[in-house]
Order: structure tokens, then C-alpha cells, then sequence
């Protein structure tokens, strides 16, 4: 019963505050929701957590870098909240992005053949599957439920009518389901910068965390490229997109080497932004 009144007015005052942002247009919303979730933010998820995991990251961090890190994932947070409302404009703009690695997708349609698409939790993640869904791709992707059953049926109408309308359900149905989608040749696209409890203990940042090699068997038991994917934002809160070259899983000799490598590539799309990705999830857990 606390859990259901909880979850209601969280949702309510998210619903309430996806209105606000509708009234003030994209571009104040930004401003206002990345104040707030930088000025509120640290009273919902744990400072210490954050800070261990940034201290696996770089031990050598120093105290303005990891503050500076810090902040600009908050900040980031916010505006991604209130970018769910504003999806819409994302499917119909195209001014706000720049795609490196076009090529690869290109590919994809050319060879008529299905291919992995790997990423993490980056600036506005949801726009990467959007933009190869705008370019005419085939795809599917796995996701995972928000908690709070008030909010999440919203969120995954958002996601099936702007982002991709082909939405997997993690779990084992959903490797079923995402088998026959591959089979009928459909990409899948899927996270896999979270812990997750059914996978593996592979090395992340020197320390083991445990990892999903969905993608490593698949991968390996249909012969599909892996293509990761890395999205950023500038100050300007334009997008960049970049298509990374096409890991063949023949050149590896089991799920785990591959999923190894898999998660140095994570590696250094973190390294490359760490201000836009998320730090409050207890990867090493």
C-alpha cells in the first residue's frame, strides 16, 4: 500500500511537471529542470554511491573535476526528463544532430542483413534509437519498465510512437521475442552499461561487474555485426552521434571475450564524456 501511494504521486507530480515544461517551451524547460534536478538531485539518489563509482572511473581525480562531473550529470538528468515531452520534435527535426559514421547504417540497408546496436545511459540516450529508426532501418528495442506502473504505460506509449515503435520487454521473454524480430530481420538495440543480475562478471574500469552478453550471444549465434553507438551534447544542447566500425563476433572465441570487449568500448565513451553518463546506478554492486 506505501509503494502504491508512492508511486502515485510520483506521478503525479511528474505529470504535472511534464506540463509545465509543455507550457514553457524546450528551451526554458532545459534551464529550469537542469537547475532543479542539480539543486534537488543529490536528495534522491545516495552522494556516496556517485562518489564511488567515480573513484573506481579515475582514482586521480581531482576535486573540481569530480564536482564538475557530477554537476554536469544532473544538469543532464533534468534536461533529459523533460526532453521525453518534447520527443515529437526530435522525430521531425533534424537541425539538432550530427551523425558521424553515417556510412554504417547505410550498410545495414545495402547488405539487407540485421546488426546489434550497443550503447549506455549517454546525454539523451533515446535519440539514438530515433535517428536509425529515421533512417529507415528496421529495428527493436529492449528496454527496461520504469517501477512506477502509474508513469511507465506513459513513457512507453512516448517511446513506441516517437522513438521506435518495436519495444522488448527485458527479460527472458523478451530474448525470445527479440530472437524472432532478428529472424524476420530486424536490428535489435539495447543498453548494456547496467548491472544486471542474470549476467556476468566481466572487468569494467579494473573491477568486475556483472553484465548482460546478451548481445555477445546473439551476436555469435547469428553471425551479426555489433555496431556501438555513442551520443553526446554540447552547450548548446545540439546532438552528436557516432556509428563506431562494426565488431565481427567471429574474431572472438566465446561470449565473454567479446562481451569484454564490448564493455572497454563503453569505457571509452564514458571516458570521453563523463559528464554524460550516469553515475548514480550501482554498476559494481
Amino acid at each position: 500500500m506505501i509503494k502504491f501511494f508512492t508511486y502515485f504521486i510520483q506521478s503525479i507530480i511528474i505529470y504535472i511537471f511534464f506540463i509545465l515544461g509543455k507550457i514553457l517551451g524546450i528551451t526554458l524547460s532545459r534551464k529550469l529542470f537542469s537547475y532543479l534536478f542539480l539543486k534537488i538531485g543529490h536528495n534522491f539518489k545516495s552522494k556516496k554511491l556517485i562518489e564511488s563509482n567515480l573513484n573506481i572511473y579515475s582514482k586521480s581525480l581531482t576535486e573540481i573535476k569530480r564536482d564538475e562531473i557530477i554537476s554536469g550529470m544532473w544538469k543532464n538528468y533534468g534536461k533529459t526528463f523533460i526532453e521525453y515531452i518534447f520527443l515529437n520534435y526530435f522525430k521531425k527535426d533534424n537541425t539538432h544532430m550530427k551523425i558521424e559514421g553515417a556510412d554504417k547504417l547505410e550498410n545495414v540497408l545495402e547488405l539487407k542483413k540485421p546488426v546489434i546496436f550497443v550503447s549506455g545511459h549517454f546525454a539523451n540516450y533515446e535519440l539514438m534509437s530515433m535517428e536509425i529508426v529515421k533512417k529507415n532501418i528496421n529495428l527493436a528495442t529492449i528496454y527496461r519498465p520504469l517501477n512506477n506502473y502509474f508513469l511507465n504505460p506513459f513513457m512507453e506509449y512516448l517511446r513506441r510512437k516517437y522513438v521506435c515503435k518495436n519495444q522488448i520487454k527485458k527479460g527472458v521473454s523478451g530474448v525470445r521475442e527479440a530472437i524472432e524480430y532478428l529472424k524476420k530481420g530486424y536490428s535489435i538495440a539495447l543498453m548494456i552499461d547496467q548491472r544486471v543480475s542474470e549476467g556476468e562478471k566481466i572487468n569494467f574500469f579494473g573491477k568486475s561487474a556483472l553484465t548482460t552478453t546478451l548481445p555477445a550471444q546473439l551476436a555469435l549465434k547469428f553471425d551479426l555485426s555489433i555496431i556501438p553507438v555513442f551520443i553526446e551534447r554540447d552547450q548548446n544542447d545540439n546532438f552528436k552521434i557516432k556509428f563506431y566500425q562494426e565488431i565481427d563476433p567471429k574474431s572472438f572465441n566465446n561470449k565473454s571475450t567479446l562481451t569484454d570487449k564490448l564493455n572497454k568500448v563503453i569505457e571509452e565513451m564514458i571516458i570521453c564524456r563523463p559528464e554524460g553518463w550516469i553515475w548514480t546506478h550501482n554498476r559494481w554492486k
